[in-house]
């Protein structure tokens, strides 16, 4: 046990952003809204982000990566989620992607994990 409570390579949220933005932006830029289709495209792209997290190589971080597809019809919307969080260690990050049909939101927690 080395007790290092710190990362080697600390999580930035402005690389995570882009990377999402990226990844949300690349697979609806041309995509409608269809209600039936929708949760599997939230399924591949969360897979898509959770994969490109890993990669970046962030050590002891967990991600709990959630997106959520709404389609536009006049309505507001409000998204909330609780958890215990250490918050000298724990971080999240959202990004958006608005189109003519609906918006889609992402969300990434990344909790340190010991």
């Amino acid at each position: 046990n080395t007790y290092r409570l710190e990362p080697y390579n600390k999580f930035q949220d402005y690389v995570v952003r882009k990377k999402a933005q990226e990844i949300l932006t690349n697979k609806l830029q041309e995509t409608k809204y269809d209600g039936v289709s929708s949760p599997s495209l939230c399924a591949s792209i969360s897979e898509e982000i959770l994969t490109a997290m890993k990669e970046l190589g962030y050590d002891r971080y967990k991600y709990v990566v959630s997106v959520l597809i709404v389609e536009k019809a006049g309505q507001a919307i409000n998204v909330a989620s609780r958890w215990v969080w250490d918050v000298q260690r724990d971080t999240w990050v959202s990004a958006k992607c608005e189109t003519e049909t609906f918006i889609a939101l992402a969300l990434i927690m990344a909790c340190y994990y010991e």
